[in-house]
């Protein structure tokens, strides 16, 4: 997250299937980006697991 905050890209687009790691690392990148658009998929409908893609700009 050091690096991404670093890097200090226009748009980030962060995809996950863990969304307790996602808020950890949200939380982290909250220094340069704010979330913009927040969408979950179930790529895999025949598991419990559902990614989620969130959409950051650089503040």
């Amino acid at each position: 997250m050091q690096k991404i905050n670093e890097m200090a890209a226009p748009t980030v687009v962060y995809v996950s299937c863990n969304p307790a790691t996602q808020a950890r690392d949200l939380a982290l990148l909250d220094e340069k980006y704010r979330v913009t658009k927040i969408q979950p998929v179930d790529m895999f409908p025949h598991t419990l697991h559902i990614e989620n893609v969130v959409q950051l700009k650089l503040k």
